[in-house]
């Protein structure tokens, strides 16, 4: 097993920015980072943690957050002062967070998403082969299969949810030398099947309905990651299951599994397999390979 370590990174002095006259947009790092992610999430769940008066929406991004505020109610400026003081007060060596370890059972190389990278591929990279031999090949693996018991290996961090609603950017939790890393494609397509599974820079992503799409497509999972009606007994809170801080443990499963699940999914009787943990950046850093095994114990 593994022992490396993650050295967390020295982070610059935030930048503070104006969004028009509601938004306060506050930039921690200019890449992406697991020190610029946690101390994203750490000062929005502070924020939270608060509630500020003024503040409508609280968005944590990838090295980054915004905040939407009522400027009838909070200035800016005044909101910027409590940011500050959150931002200095916040010591990730101490800080721990709730969060879930979901299980997303996938069927790699689906019908559904070769179908459709097939049919773009005057639009890729390596227009004779497929997204997941494109992949394995540019990161040094020897075959697919290799590939997908590197992606399914350790668990992906939920950074941030958005581009379209639903959609979660994850960032696999290993040590920066063990990052899978792949392009986009040269151009989008116009077309990706709901609940692909994708991957483009260092990021894996679920595609929350049909649309247009550039990242590598790699597999389709049966669970939903959107729930605009909030029929499925998880999402009677919000219809948007993964949160920031989540943490996805993507799983390979076959075909006939694969449609046992969806046709749960279909009867609106699908309850997803997680559990509850609270997140030690310290830990994680220390001994990542270690503690993510302990992290997937509790959904197994």
């Amino acid at each position: 097993m593994a022992t490396e370590r993650i050295t967390p990174v020295d982070l610059p002095e935030p930048r503070y920015e104006y969004g028009a006259d509601d938004h306060v947009f506050v930039e921690l790092a200019e890449e992406m980072s697991f020190t610029a992610n946690f101390k994203a999430m750490a000062i929005t769940q502070q924020v939270a943690e608060r509630d500020i008066d003024g503040v409508v929406e609280n968005c944590p991004a990838n090295a980054s957050y915004m905040l939407r505020i009522d400027p009838e109610i909070i200035h800016p400026d005044d909101l910027i002062a409590e940011l500050k003081e959150i931002e200095s007060e916040i010591d990730l060596e101490n800080y721990e967070w709730e969060t879930r370890i979901i299980d997303v059972p996938v069927l790699f190389e689906d019908p559904w998403t070769h179908e459709t990278l097939m049919e773009f591929r005057e639009r890729h990279q390596d227009p004779d082969g497929t997204d997941l031999e494109y992949s394995a090949e540019l990161n040094g693996f020897d075959g697919v299969e290799s590939f997908i018991d590197a992606f399914v290996g350790a668990p992906h961090l939920v950074t941030m949810v958005g581009f379209v609603p639903g959609l979660p950017w994850c960032f696999q939790m290993v040590p920066r030398n063990q990052q899978l890393e792949v392009p986009k494609y040269v151009e989008p397509r116009t077309d990706t099947p709901s609940r692909a599974v994708g991957f483009g820079g260092a990021f894996s992503v679920i595609y929350p309905v049909q649309g247009a799409g550039g990242y590598q497509l790699y597999g389709r999972t049966p669970i939903e990651v959107l729930d605009t009606e909030q029929t499925l007994p998880d999402f009677r809170d919000s219809m948007v299951f993964p949160n920031p801080g989540d943490i996805l443990n993507y799983r390979r499963i076959d075909r006939e599994e694969y449609d046992a699940i969806r046709e749960e999914v279909e009867a609106g009787t699908y309850e997803y397999n997680y559990g509850e943990v609270r997140f030690s950046p310290e830990e994680f850093f220390e001994s990542p390979a270690e503690y993510n095994e302990r992290l997937m114990e509790v959904v197994e």
